[in-house]
C-alpha cells in the first residue's frame, strides 16, 4: 500500500511541477445553441455575477445570449443551461451612438461579427461600430466600450431591463419598481423584480456603478409604464423613483474608450459599492481581470483533472464540461437578505431533479469544501423556511419536479463520509419533514393538484395508499422518486442509529412496485410502471406519456424509461422484468432506432440522452454481467450527442447536468446516488489523475485503448486484480487509489465477481416475478383519458344523430311549407282569373261565401307573412368581436326590424320581402349566451421542447 501511496504522491507532484493553462481548452460557448442554453459570458466558479449579453429574437433567450437577433443590453446576472423561462438579465448597460432624445427607443443593436468568448473574457462587435468587452469577479463586473471616432458616445443604464419570456404560463419576469441616484461618474440604487422559471415573488437587488471617462451630461429617464418606449420624464434629475421604466443616460465628450465598473448586492447599496471597490478597484485593467479569472479557473477547477491526452477535441470536451458544471449554483454567502446566519448560503440551483444523479457526486470529488458548504446551506434554508429547496433562485424555492431530491444529496454526502461542520441531526430533521409533512399547495397553473414549490406534494396518497393516484400530477414519476427519497432517509437513519426508521423507510422505498403492472405489454415485453387509481392499474401505452409535463403521469420521460429507475432496488426490478437475460434484451430495446417518434432528434430511440430519467440506463448492464454493453452503449451516446461546439449538447445543459454525465463517461465511472457504489465503464484517456486534496489522488491508466478499442479486458484496482464491475468510495476516493485498465477492440467477460449491491432488495435477480406481484392481484381499469375520449366520441355521435333527425324533420317541413305555398299561390291565381267561377248555376249566396273564404285566406296569409318577417328579423348570435364592442357602437335599429345585408336602411325603406309560413312553424329562437371556455380551471400550456427544464 505504501508503494501506491508514493505513486499517487508522484502524480500529484508532477501535476504541480508543470502548471499548464488549461483554460485554452475551454470553449465557453459550448452548448449555447440547439437548446443547450448555456451562458457564454464571463463568470468565476459559482459566481454571483454572470456578466453577459441579452439578445432579442422573438423567443426566450434563457441565458441572455443567442447567436441571432439584436443586443438589448449587457447585464450583470444570468443563469446557465436552464429551461422553463428566462431568469434575471438585470442591472443592464447598453452603449448607444449619437444624440439621444428617447433612450427607450434606442436600446437595440445588431451583431456585426460573431462574439469572441473565452474564460474571463467576452467581446461583442455591434452593427453600429461599437465594441463591447467584458470581464468579471464573483460580485462585480467590468465593461470596456470602444466607440467610433466622431460621434457622441452614450451608455444607457436600464434598471427596468429583464429577460422576457414568450412561453406564457405566468412565468414572465416583471420589473416592479426601483430607485436610481446619479452623479457625474457614478450611479447607485435598487430595483425589484419577480417571477422567472421558479415563479418567485418580488425580490430586490442593489447596484453601484462607476464610469471612467470625460462625462458631458447625465440624465435620468422614466417611462410611461413598465413595458413601453413612451417617456414621461427625461431630465437631469439626480434621484428618481419609479415603478415604470427607469434608468439613466451617461453621455461622453467625443470619447472613444469608456470603462465602467459595477457591483451588486442583495443586502444594500453600500455593500454593492464595497463589492465593486474591493474586487475591481479604480484603475483595474481588462487584461488584469482576464488573467485573474483564468488563474482562478485553473487553480480551483480545471486542475482537478489532468491527463496526458493530446486530442484537442477530447481535451475541449473535458475542460469545457468542467467549466460549465461550475457556473451554478451561486455562492451568496454573506449576501442573504432573508435572515442572519453564520452558515454558508447558496442560491440559483436549477434543479436538484436535474443535478442529483451526476453533478453533485462530481462536486464532492472536485470541490469537497464547497460541497460541504452547500449541504449546510440546504439545512439552513430548512431551518428558516421550513423545507430544503429542490430548486431555488432569487432567494425563493421552486420548482419541485418530482420527489424531494435534496434528500438524495444529503444521503449521498452522508454515506461517503461528509461530516465536518454539517449538523446531521438538523439534516435528518429536514429529510423527515420532506417525508412526513405535506407542503402547502402554491397553486401553480402548470399543475394545480399540489405544491410544485418544495417538498412532496403528493404525500397524502403516498402515506395512505403506498402509491400515487392520478389526482396528482406526475403521479408515476413522483412514486418512483419518492421511493428513492425514502431509501435516502433509510441510509442516513442507519448512520444515526435510528433502527426503527431504517425499517420504516426501506419498506416505503419498495412502494414503487405498487405501480408495476406485470400485464402491461410493449414491444413483446411485459411489466412496466403505470398509473394506478384506487380501482386498479390504469391502462397505459408504455411508449406514450401524453405531454410528459407537469400535469401528466410521467415527467420528461416515457414509461419505458421510468421502468428502469429503481436502482436502489435493482434486483427486484430485474426479477420483475423477466430475469437477467430478458433484462438485457429490454435494455437493448432502449437503444434501437426507429422505435418511437417522440425522440426523432435521437434516431427515434426510447432512450433520450437529453433528459435525466435516462441517465443511469446505459450502465445497468453491469448488474447482469454485461459490463461490455454498458461500455458500448454509453460510449456511443457520448460520441454521438456531445461535441465541443455551440450545438454540442443533446438538450438543456440544466446547469451542468448534461456535462456531468459526459465527464463520468470520460472518466470511466458512474455513481449510484445514495450508495457508495460506482459502476465501472471505460476511461477515454491513457493517463488521468483526479486530485482529491492534499496528498491524495486517483490515478487511472489505460493500455491498448483507441477510438475503436475501448472494451475492458482486465482491471487492477490499487494493484490487485479486479473481477467486479463496480468499486466503492472507500476503494478509490476516500484516500485515493489507482485503477489500471487493459482495453481491447472486442468484448471480454472479465466481471466474474459479485454484481453491484442492491441494498433495498429482499429478492434475488432470479426470483419468479409472480411471487413478487401475482398477475391479477390488482385489477386493470381503463385509462380515464381514454374513457373521456370514448364518452366524448359517444356524445358527438348522439349529437350528430340528433342533428341529423332534426335536419331531416326541418327538410320535410320546409318541403311541405313550399308545397303549401305553391298550392295556395296557384289557387289564388286561378281564383283571380275566374277559372273556378265557371259554374253559372251557382247562386249569389254561394258566390258571397266563396269570396268571403278567399278574403279570409288572403288576410291569414298576410298575417303569417308578418310573423315570418319578425322571426327572420331577430338578430343572429353575436360574434366574439361583437360581444366586446360597446353597445353604443351598434346601429340604432329595432331588433324586430329586418335589415338588408348590403346596407344599413330598414327593409321598409328598400324592398318588401314576400314571405309566408304556417303559424304552427313559428318558434321563438333560444337566447344565445357569450362563448366561454369549458371548465373554470382550463389552462393552455406550451409543450416543452424535447431537447430542453421548473
Amino acid at each position: 500500500m505504501f508503494f501506491y501511496a508514493s505513486l499517487i504522491a508522484l502524480f500529484v507532484a508532477a501535476a504541480r511541477a508543470e502548471p499548464i493553462d488549461l483554460t485554452q481548452y475551454v470553449l465557453t460557448n459550448t452548448g449555447e445553441t440547439n437548446g443547450g442554453n448555456t451562458f457564454a459570458g464571463v463568470a468565476l466558479p459559482f459566481g454571483m455575477v454572470k456578466l453577459g449579453p441579452d439578445m432579442f429574437f422573438g423567443a426566450d433567450a434563457y441565458s441572455g445570449d443567442v447567436t441571432v437577433g439584436n443586443f438589448t443590453g449587457f447585464s450583470m446576472m444570468h443563469e446557465s443551461g436552464t429551461g422553463g423561462a428566462p431568469k434575471y438579465g438585470v442591472v443592464s448597460q447598453m452603449p448607444v451612438l449619437g444624440n439621444i432624445t428617447n433612450p427607450l427607443a434606442n436600446l437595440n443593436d445588431s451583431r456585426a461579427t460573431p462574439d469572441i468568448t473565452s474564460v474571463g473574457y467576452y467581446k461583442a462587435s455591434l452593427g453600429s461600430g461599437i465594441n463591447v468587452e467584458l470581464s468579471a469577479t464573483s460580485r462585480a463586473g467590468f465593461y470596456q466600450y470602444t466607440f467610433p471616432v466622431g460621434n457622441q458616445s452614450n451608455v444607457v443604464v436600464d434598471i427596468s431591463h429583464v429577460l422576457p419570456s414568450y412561453r406564457g404560463q405566468g412565468l414572465s419576469q416583471h420589473y416592479l419598481g426601483g430607485n436610481i441616484t446619479t452623479s457625474d461618474n457614478h450611479y447607485e440604487g435598487y430595483a425589484d423584480y419577480d417571477n422567472g422559471w421558479n415563479r418567485a415573488p418580488d425580490w430586490r437587488i442593489y447596484y453601484c456603478g462607476y464610469f471612467e471617462g470625460a462625462i458631458a451630461t447625465v440624465n435620468t429617464f422614466v417611462g410611461q409604464n413598465d413595458n413601453t418606449s413612451k417617456l414621461v420624464d427625461y431630465s437631469a434629475a439626480s434621484n428618481t423613483n419609479s415603478t415604470a421604466r427607469l434608468g439613466a443616460v451617461f453621455s461622453f465628450e467625443k470619447a472613444t474608450s469608456v470603462i465602467s465598473r459595477v457591483g451588486i448586492s442583495f443586502i444594500s447599496t453600500a455593500q454593492a459599492c464595497d463589492n465593486v471597490n474591493t474586487q475591481i478597484p479604480a484603475g483595474t485593467t481588462l487584461s488584469t481581470l482576464t488573467s485573474n479569472a483564468k488563474q482562478v479557473w485553473n487553480d480551483e477547477v480545471l486542475s482537478k483533472v489532468t491527463t496526458t491526452e493530446s486530442n484537442p477535441s477530447n481535451l475541449q470536451l473535458l475542460y469545457s464540461s468542467m467549466y460549465s458544471m461550475h457556473l451554478m449554483p451561486s455562492n451568496r454567502t454573506g449576501e442573504n437578505p432573508l435572515w442572519n446566519s453564520v452558515e454558508p448560503y447558496y442560491d440559483d440551483t436549477f434543479t436538484t431533479w436535474d443535478l442529483f444523479r451526476c453533478t453533485f457526486a462530481l462536486l464532492q470529488i472536485f470541490q469537497p469544501s464547497m460541497y460541504e458548504e452547500y449541504i449546510r446551506s440546504l439545512i439552513d434554508i430548512f431551518r428558516f423556511e421550513g423545507y430544503m429547496p429542490d430548486a431555488r433562485s432569487s432567494n425563493f424555492n421552486g420548482a419541485s419536479q418530482g420527489g424531494s431530491n435534496s434528500d438524495n444529496i444529503l444521503a449521498d454526502a452522508y454515506v461517503k463520509g461528509v461530516r465536518g461542520a454539517v449538523n446531521w441531526t438538523a439534516g435528518y430533521e429536514a429529510m423527515q419533514k420532506n417525508a412526513e409533512v405535506t407542503p402547502q399547495n402554491n397553486n401553480d397553473p402548470r399543475d394545480l393538484s399540489s405544491s410544485t414549490k418544495e417538498g412532496r406534494g403528493a404525500l397524502p396518497d403516498w402515506l395512505e395508499l403506498g402509491y400515487i393516484t392520478p389526482k396528482y400530477g406526475r403521479a408515476v414519476t413522483r412514486a418512483i422518486e419518492y421511493s428513492v427519497n425514502d431509501f435516502s432517509l433509510s441510509q442516513v437513519a442507519a448512520g444515526l442509529g435510528k433502527s426503527a426508521d431504517v425499517e420504516k423507510y426501506v419498506n416505503r422505498s419498495r412502494n414503487w412496485r405498487n405501480h408495476w403492472n406485470p400485464t402491461a405489454i410493449s414491444l413483446n415485453f411485459s411489466g412496466f410502471v403505470v398509473p394506478r387509481s384506487t380501482a386498479g392499474f390504469i391502462e397505459q401505452d408504455p411508449l406514450q406519456c401524453g405531454g410528459c409535463y407537469w400535469g401528466d403521469a410521467y415527467y420528461e420521460g416515457l414509461p419505458w424509461e421510468y421502468s428502469f429507475n429503481a436502482q436502489h432496488d435493482i434486483n427486484t426490478l430485474i426479477a420483475l422484468s423477466g430475469g437477467p437475460e430478458t433484462f438485457v434484451n429490454r435494455l437493448e430495446m432502449m437503444f434501437k432506432p426507429n422505435i418511437t417518434n417522440r425522440n426523432a432528434a435521437f434516431n427515434s430511440t426510447i432512450f433520450n440522452p437529453g433528459n435525466e430519467p435516462s441517465f443511469n440506463t446505459p450502465y445497468l448492464y453491469n448488474y447482469v454481467g454485461r459490463q461490455d454493453l454498458s461500455v458500448k452503449q454509453s460510449r456511443n451516446i457520448a460520441k454521438s450527442y456531445y461535441s465541443p461546439t455551440p450545438g454540442g449538447l443533446p438538450g438543456n445543459s440544466d446547469a451542468g447536468a448534461m456535462e456531468s454525465w459526459l465527464l463520468w463517461n470520460m472518466l470511466g465511472l458512474y455513481p449510484m446516488v445514495g450508495q457508495t457504489t460506482f459502476l465501472i465503464g471505460s476511461p477515454w484517456f491513457a493517463n488521468t489523475t483526479i486530485s482529491l486534496g492534499p496528498g491524495k489522488a486517483l490515478a487511472m491508466t489505460t493500455t491498448g485503448g483507441s477510438n475503436d478499442s475501448y472494451y475492458v479486458q482486465s482491471l487492477q484496482v490499487n494493484g490487485k486484480q479486479w473481477v467486479q464491475s463496480w468499486v466503492t468510495w472507500d476503494d478509490i476516493f476516500a484516500n485515493g487509489g489507482t485503477m489500471d485498465f487493459v482495453l481491447g477492440p472486442e468484448p471480454k467477460n472479465w466481471t466474474t465477481g459479485s454484481p453491484p449491491p442492491s441494498p433495498a432488495s429482499e429478492f434475488s435477480q432470479y426470483t419468479n416475478a409472480t411471487t413478487i406481484i401475482p398477475p391479477g392481484a390488482v385489477p386493470i381499469v381503463p385509462n380515464p383519458a381514454t374513457l373521456a375520449k370514448q364518452k366524448a366520441h359517444r356524445r358527438r355521435g348522439l349529437r350528430n344523430f340528433a342533428l341529423g333527425i332534426m335536419g331531416f324533420v326541418i327538410l320535410v317541413l320546409l318541403v311541405f311549407a313550399g308545397w303549401l305555398w305553391w298550392y295556395w299561390e296557384r289557387r289564388a291565381k286561378r281564383i283571380a282569373t275566374g277559372e273556378e267561377d265557371t259554374d253559372q248555376e251557382k247562386g249569389s249566396n254561394g258566390v258571397a261565401k266563396s269570396l268571403a273564404m278567399r278574403r279570409g285566406l288572403k288576410n291569414g296569409l298576410s298575417g303569417y307573412q308578418d310573423r315570418l318577417r319578425k322571426i327572420f328579423s331577430k338578430k343572429t348570435p353575436p360574434t366574439m368581436e361583437e360581444e366586446e364592442r360597446p353597445k353604443s357602437a351598434d346601429h340604432s335599429i329595432s331588433g324586430d326590424t329586418f335589415v338588408d345585408t348590403d346596407g344599413d336602411l330598414p327593409v321598409s325603406e328598400k324592398r318588401e320581402l314576400k314571405v309566408s309560413v304556417l303559424e304552427a312553424f313559428h318558434v321563438e329562437p333560444e337566447p344565445t349566451e357569450p362563448w366561454t371556455p369549458r371548465g373554470t380551471n382550463r389552462q393552455t400550456h406550451d409543450i416543452p421542447e424535447v431537447n430542453i427544464e421548473p
